[in-house]
């Protein structure tokens, strides 16, 4: 089981987009037709062969658009996980009970996304591919937008709420995944990166408050933050309203 994509939401996607191609060193975006008949437009981008999307309302009554609403602006919105065996997987939410808000089969292109108040903390879904290295989100020739001389992977999601040994009990019986005491809450080890539950203390409720992203130089890239205005008072990157911890590739 494989963290694959990171989901933003952002108001301005002009403005998210411009902001984190600047400061992470990203190559051109996908457009996703798909995501139109969510009310939606989206931008996305490898990092190397993990995916950073945002998405941004463009009618009234998203899903999206409240979530920016409760959240007070902009912020996490979805954690995509691949895995091998899909059957498996969906056996396995049938039987903890978890509702489908949206099921796709097609070919060789497998997602089923999860009610967010059955799992908690985010919009979950579980994809499958054939064959594994595609990626249908990022588009038919994603690899050739793969820019890796600043970033080279999304190895991390970090959701918050009031109470996280809830959220990351619910997490693992739902995804099948043993959890393990941390230093600041709780942990999901997943392949190549992991999945973190903390207390939320932002004030902005439960969400996806942040994602982990390996770079060659984080002091380079916290300057490149710093000069968009995209550094908060704890020190930290924030773009899209969502903190990035930066990871020593």
């Amino acid at each position: 089981m494989r963290l694959r994509q990171i989901a933003l939401v952002g108001a301005d996607l002009d403005a998210a987009k411009s902001e984190i191609v600047d400061v992470l060193g990203l190559g051109p975006a996908y457009a996703d037709p798909g995501v139109g008949k969510y009310g939606l437009a989206n931008q996305v981008w490898p990092i190397g062969d993990t995916f950073l999307e945002v998405v941004s309302p463009k009618q009234a009554g998203t899903t999206a658009g409240r979530l920016l609403e409760k959240r007070g602006g902009d912020g996490g919105y979805m954690v995509i996980l691949q895995v091998d065996d899909l059957e498996a997987a969906r056996a396995r939410l049938a039987a903890e009970r978890v509702r489908v808000v949206d099921q796709f089969d097609g070919d060789g292109v497998h997602f089923t996304h999860l009610h967010p108040k059955d799992v908690g903390g985010a919009i979950l879904s579980i994809d499958a591919m054939v064959p594994k290295a595609r990626w249908q989100w990022g588009g038919p020739d994603w690899e050739k937008n793969v820019r890796t001389e600043v970033s080279t992977a999304i190895v991390g999601g970090e959701l918050q709420g009031e109470d996280p040994d809830a959220m990351s009990s619910r997490w693992a019986a739902v995804l099948g995944m043993p959890r393990e005491a941390a230093v600041s809450g709780w942990r999901i080890a997943l392949d190549g990166g992991e999945l973190r539950f903390v207390a939320a203390k932002d004030g902005r409720g439960d969400g996806l408050g942040c994602f982990d992203v390996a770079v060659r130089d984080p002091e380079a890239v916290r300057e490149r933050a710093k000069s968009r205005g995209a550094v908060d008072a704890d020190g930290e990157v924030v773009l899209c309203g969502t903190r990035v911890r930066l990871v020593k590739a």
